[in-house]
């Protein structure tokens, strides 16, 4: 073989190899490129679904962790409309106390009360001698009792019950006779007249009692007369007239003295007060028809 021929195929085997070369590392190139969007998908994949179930539970524990501090709702009491009570003895006109007691000093006995924004009381006693024919006496009293609202009645729902209470209570006093109950139109938001007979050895009593509440405030008017020595016993119905007119003004004074009724400068209630003293649910009246009866007969017998 020639030195020429040699040369040239030595030159083919050369260009060969370098074909295969290349031709090797394109498709060793092909196979890489085809290969890295398969592993960004799965690194893809496997990244969503790392972080969505991150996301999810920490959605969750967020809910949670709100749901158990969150503080639950406590239901609300409605507030007391009404904060203060007017003075017992200054609820009626002079006009009013002249009809009802014409001979009572021109001020009422104020009853005891430690506490004079939530329970106050007043009486009036007339004794109007007749000479021979003997004397008329009248006995007129007006309790105030306000309730305050706290955690678990408000001051409203508290004076219903005990005014429903009162009047059960005036109505089952010992010794009445012939009791007889109606209602009371035009005086706060309920009232009621309990009227009776009452026989005592000083005389026959007839005794007037109207009980009325005007938002979480109640109001007692206690109005009894009586014919002593030989005068003769008062019409039952006027002093049941007299009892209800003497309650209307009664209830008048606490609506303005906590900013509502007739001259008052405002339409809106008085924020309620908090009272010094707890009040109690079934406070006690400063009052009853059996204490009527009973001051009855002792400024009876002082005559």
């Amino acid at each position: 073989m020639s030195e020429g021929t040699m040369q040239r195929r030595a030159q083919r085997d050369d260009q060969r190899a370098r074909r295969t070369m290349r031709t090797g590392g394109l498709n060793r190139l092909l196979a890489a490129a085809a290969a890295v969007p398969v592993m960004l998908i799965a690194a893809g994949c496997s990244s969503g679904s790392d972080s969505g179930s991150g996301d999810d539970a920490a959605a969750r524990k967020s809910a949670g962790a709100s749901a158990s501090t969150s503080p639950s709702a406590e239901p609300t009491v409605q507030a007391a409309a009404y904060g203060a009570l007017p003075e017992a003895c200054g609820v009626l006109s002079k006009k009013t106390l002249t009809s009802l007691v014409p001979k009572a000093p021109a001020k009422g006995k104020e009853g005891a009360s430690s506490d004079t924004a939530a329970r106050a009381s007043c009486s009036w006693s007339s004794l109007q001698n007749n000479g021979v024919k003997g004397s008329q006496f009248r006995w007129l009293n007006v309790s105030l009792v306000r309730f305050e609202t706290d955690a678990a009645s408000s001051g409203e729902r508290q004076a219903q019950e005990y005014y429903a209470k009162q009047v059960r209570d005036v109505a089952a006093t010992a010794g009445a006779k012939n009791a007889k109950s109606q209602a009371v139109a035009g005086t706060g938001d309920q009232a009621t007249t309990v009227r009776y007979d009452l026989k005592k050895s000083e005389g026959a009593f007839k005794q007037q009692t109207v009980v009325s509440r005007v938002e979480n405030v109640v109001v007692t008017v206690d109005y009894n007369g009586a014919g002593l020595a030989g005068e003769k016993t008062p019409d039952a119905a006027a002093l049941v007239k007299s009892a209800e007119l003497a309650a209307k003004e009664a209830v008048a004074a606490v609506e303005a003295a906590n900013g509502e009724g007739a001259g008052a400068g405002s339409s809106s209630p008085t924020p309620s007060k908090p009272s010094s003293k707890p009040s109690s649910k079934s406070p006690s009246a400063s009052s009853s028809a059996s204490a009527s009866a009973s001051a009855s007969a002792a400024a009876a017998k002082k005559s």
